[in-house]
Protein backbone atom coordinates (compact mmCIF):
# COMPACT_ATOMS: atom_id res chain seq x y z
CA UNK A 1 0.00 0.00 0.00
CA UNK A 2 1.42 3.36 -1.03
CA UNK A 3 2.00 6.10 1.51
CA UNK A 4 0.06 9.31 1.28
CA UNK A 5 1.88 12.63 1.12
CA UNK A 6 1.06 13.29 4.78
CA UNK A 7 2.48 9.91 5.80
CA UNK A 8 5.62 10.51 3.74
CA UNK A 9 6.14 13.89 5.40
CA UNK A 10 5.70 12.27 8.81
CA UNK A 11 8.32 9.63 8.01
CA UNK A 12 10.76 12.26 6.74
CA UNK A 13 10.32 14.48 9.79
CA UNK A 14 10.64 11.53 12.18
CA UNK A 15 13.85 10.24 10.59
CA UNK A 16 15.24 13.80 10.31
CA UNK A 17 14.64 14.42 14.02
CA UNK A 18 16.47 11.20 14.91
CA UNK A 19 19.33 11.92 12.47
CA UNK A 20 19.88 15.33 14.09
CA UNK A 21 20.68 13.78 17.46
CA UNK A 22 22.18 10.42 16.43
CA UNK A 23 25.87 9.65 16.88
CA UNK A 24 26.23 7.10 14.07
CA UNK A 25 24.17 5.29 11.46
CA UNK A 26 24.30 1.87 9.83
CA UNK A 27 22.40 0.85 6.72
CA UNK A 28 21.97 -2.88 6.15
CA UNK A 29 20.18 -4.93 3.52
CA UNK A 30 17.51 -7.05 5.14
CA UNK A 31 16.35 -9.06 2.11
CA UNK A 32 15.32 -12.56 3.17
CA UNK A 33 14.74 -11.93 6.88
CA UNK A 34 11.52 -13.31 8.29
CA UNK A 35 8.99 -11.30 10.25
CA UNK A 36 10.05 -13.01 13.48
CA UNK A 37 13.70 -12.12 12.75
CA UNK A 38 12.77 -8.46 12.20
CA UNK A 39 10.67 -8.47 15.38
CA UNK A 40 13.61 -9.85 17.35
CA UNK A 41 15.93 -7.23 15.82
CA UNK A 42 13.53 -4.43 16.76
CA UNK A 43 13.25 -5.77 20.32
CA UNK A 44 17.03 -5.82 20.70
CA UNK A 45 17.28 -2.32 19.19
CA UNK A 46 14.83 -0.89 21.73
CA UNK A 47 16.79 -2.50 24.56
CA UNK A 48 20.10 -1.05 23.34
CA UNK A 49 18.91 2.49 22.56
CA UNK A 50 19.05 2.15 18.78
CA UNK A 51 16.44 3.72 16.49
CA UNK A 52 15.56 1.21 13.76
CA UNK A 53 13.60 2.17 10.65
CA UNK A 54 12.71 0.54 7.37
CA UNK A 55 11.79 3.32 4.96
CA UNK A 56 12.02 4.16 1.29
CA UNK A 57 15.45 5.35 0.28
CA UNK A 58 14.04 8.53 -1.30
CA UNK A 59 12.40 9.48 1.99
CA UNK A 60 15.58 8.81 3.94
CA UNK A 61 17.57 10.89 1.42
CA UNK A 62 15.30 13.83 2.17
CA UNK A 63 15.44 13.19 5.90
CA UNK A 64 19.23 13.19 6.16
CA UNK A 65 19.69 16.43 4.20
CA UNK A 66 21.52 18.92 6.35
CA UNK A 67 22.60 16.35 8.95
CA UNK A 68 25.86 14.51 9.53
CA UNK A 69 24.45 11.57 7.59
CA UNK A 70 23.96 13.44 4.33
CA UNK A 71 27.02 11.56 3.06
CA UNK A 72 24.88 8.39 2.92
CA UNK A 73 22.31 9.85 0.51
CA UNK A 74 23.95 8.86 -2.78
CA UNK A 75 24.73 5.29 -1.73
CA UNK A 76 21.20 4.29 -0.71
CA UNK A 77 20.10 1.49 -3.03
CA UNK A 78 18.05 -1.61 -2.48
CA UNK A 79 15.91 -2.60 0.49
CA UNK A 80 17.70 -1.07 3.46
CA UNK A 81 17.19 -1.06 7.18
CA UNK A 82 18.50 2.05 8.95
CA UNK A 83 19.90 1.90 12.49
CA UNK A 84 20.77 5.14 14.29
CA UNK A 85 22.78 5.12 17.54
CA UNK A 86 21.12 7.47 19.99
CA UNK A 87 23.05 6.83 23.20
CA UNK A 88 26.60 5.85 22.21
CA UNK A 89 28.30 5.74 18.80
CA UNK A 90 28.89 1.98 18.70
CA UNK A 91 25.40 0.80 19.69
CA UNK A 92 23.96 0.43 16.18
CA UNK A 93 27.11 -1.25 14.91
CA UNK A 94 27.11 -3.74 17.80
CA UNK A 95 23.43 -4.49 17.22
CA UNK A 96 23.83 -5.12 13.48
CA UNK A 97 27.10 -7.06 13.91
CA UNK A 98 25.68 -9.34 16.61
CA UNK A 99 22.43 -9.91 14.73
CA UNK A 100 24.29 -10.63 11.47
CA UNK A 101 26.22 -13.41 13.24
CA UNK A 102 22.93 -15.25 13.81
CA UNK A 103 21.28 -14.25 10.51
CA UNK A 104 23.56 -14.25 7.48
CA UNK A 105 20.87 -12.51 5.39
CA UNK A 106 21.42 -9.19 7.17
CA UNK A 107 24.22 -7.57 5.15
CA UNK A 108 25.80 -4.29 6.18
CA UNK A 109 26.05 -1.80 3.32
CA UNK A 110 26.94 1.60 4.83
CA UNK A 111 28.37 2.98 8.05
CA UNK A 112 28.39 6.73 8.79
CA UNK A 113 30.04 8.46 11.73
CA UNK A 114 30.94 12.12 12.14
CA UNK A 115 29.77 13.20 8.68
CA UNK A 116 31.99 10.59 7.04
CA UNK A 117 30.79 7.59 5.07
CA UNK A 118 32.61 4.32 5.65
CA UNK A 119 32.28 0.95 4.01
CA UNK A 120 30.81 -2.12 5.61
CA UNK A 121 34.30 -3.17 6.75
CA UNK A 122 34.33 -0.37 9.33
CA UNK A 123 31.40 -1.93 11.17
CA UNK A 124 33.77 -4.06 13.23
CA UNK A 125 35.85 -1.07 14.36
CA UNK A 126 32.77 0.99 15.21
CA UNK A 127 31.24 -1.87 17.18
CA UNK A 128 34.35 -2.02 19.38
CA UNK A 129 34.00 1.58 20.54
CA UNK A 130 33.44 1.72 24.29
CA UNK A 131 30.11 2.77 25.73
CA UNK A 132 29.90 6.02 27.67
CA UNK A 133 30.31 4.27 31.02
CA UNK A 134 33.28 2.25 29.77
CA UNK A 135 34.95 5.37 28.39
CA UNK A 136 34.47 7.23 31.67
CA UNK A 137 35.92 4.33 33.66
CA UNK A 138 38.93 4.17 31.30
CA UNK A 139 39.47 7.91 31.70
CA UNK A 140 39.22 7.69 35.48
CA UNK A 141 41.75 4.85 35.52
CA UNK A 142 44.19 6.92 33.48
CA UNK A 143 43.67 9.94 35.73
CA UNK A 144 44.08 7.86 38.90
CA UNK A 145 47.29 6.04 37.87
CA UNK A 146 49.80 8.90 38.45
CA UNK A 147 48.36 9.62 41.89
CA UNK A 148 48.59 5.95 42.88
CA UNK A 149 52.19 5.78 41.69
CA UNK A 150 53.04 8.93 43.64
CA UNK A 151 51.56 7.50 46.84
CA UNK A 152 53.43 4.20 46.36
CA UNK A 153 56.67 6.14 45.81
CA UNK A 154 56.14 8.14 49.01
CA UNK A 155 55.35 5.01 51.01
CA UNK A 156 58.28 2.94 49.69
CA UNK A 157 61.10 4.36 51.92
CA UNK A 158 59.06 3.63 55.04
CA UNK A 159 58.19 0.15 53.81
CA UNK A 160 61.83 -0.54 52.98
CA UNK A 161 62.91 0.57 56.46
CA UNK A 162 60.34 -1.71 58.06
CA UNK A 163 61.48 -4.66 55.91
CA UNK A 164 65.13 -3.98 56.82
CA UNK A 165 64.39 -3.80 60.55
CA UNK A 166 62.34 -7.01 60.30
CA UNK A 167 65.21 -8.76 58.48
CA UNK A 168 67.71 -7.66 61.18
CA UNK A 169 65.31 -8.86 63.91
CA UNK A 170 64.87 -12.24 62.17
CA UNK A 171 68.63 -12.67 61.75
CA UNK A 172 69.26 -11.88 65.47
CA UNK A 173 66.52 -14.29 66.56
CA UNK A 174 67.94 -17.01 64.37
CA UNK A 175 71.42 -16.56 65.85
Amino acid sequence: MALTLVQKKAVVSEVAAVAETAHSAVAAEYRGLTVSDMTELRRKARAEGVYLKVAKNTLVRRAVEGTDFECMAEELTGPLLFAFSLEDPGAAARLIKDFAKENDRLITKLVAVGAQLHGAGELERLSKLPTRDQAISMLMGVMKAPIEKFVRTLAEPHAKLVRTVAAVRDSKQAA
